[in-house]
């Protein structure tokens, strides 16, 4: 039972760990100090259902209806062309520089960005519900392995939301926030089109 939470762990941080716009979101907001502990829960919870769905078959429906994985597909596509564009713009002009600045977007709006980078990421659905639901299923303790999968996505979204803070004061001028925000909207681009050429 051990050996399958603990291979449970390893294979949900391997998943999780790749730099993509739900993980850059959470590093930003921990950087900020803004909404940490909120947007931290929803990207961990969301993560907890899919993972606990794809052990509990879902994964084979989805599979069948593979027209869901496509609406998702242009949500997504949508979503991080409208948000990398965002970040871009933001980081042309240093007025708007919220997190160097301590201001920042609203909880609420926090919260639906975190939401929709979790939901609207097929990539989401090909890795947590299919992919590490197949993974359990080969296991005979597959709920110890969701439960391994499921500390490691609590671990990992604690650590990239609160472990940020200690690179915060490397990134307390507004330059370091430009050069961010230029990372993270080329990452939502990059992924935006990967998604678009069905990568």
């Amino acid at each position: 039972m051990l050996a399958s939470a603990f291979a449970g762990l390893a294979t949900g941080l391997s998943l999780i760990i790749a730099i993509g716009a739900q993980n850059a979101f959470v590093l930003r907001q921990g950087l900020a100090r803004r909404h940490v502990g909120p947007v931290v829960a929803v990207c961990a919870l969301s993560d907890l259902v899919l993972i606990v769905a794809g052990v509990a078959g879902i994964g084979t429906i989805i599979e069948q209806a593979g027209w869901v994985i496509d609406v998702v597909r242009w949500a997504g596509v949508a979503f991080l062309t409208w948000y990398g564009i965002g970040a871009l713009r933001r980081a042309r002009r240093k007025e708007s520089l919220n997190a160097a600045t301590g201001q920042g977007a609203t909880l609420g709006k926090a919260l639906r960005t975190a939401f929709a980078l979790t939901w609207l990421n097929p990539h989401v659905y090909l890795d947590t519900v299919l992919l590490l639901g197949s993974i359990a299923n080969t296991h005979q303790a597959r709920w110890w392995f969701a439960g391994g999968a499921c500390v490691g996505s609590l671990v990992w979204f604690a650590a990239l939301g609160y472990g940020a803070r200690m690179a915060h004061r490397a990134l307390a001028t507004p330059r370091a926030w430009q050069i961010l925000d230029v990372l993270i909207g080329l990452t939502m681009l990059g992924i935006a089109l990967m998604l678009a050429l069905g990568g």
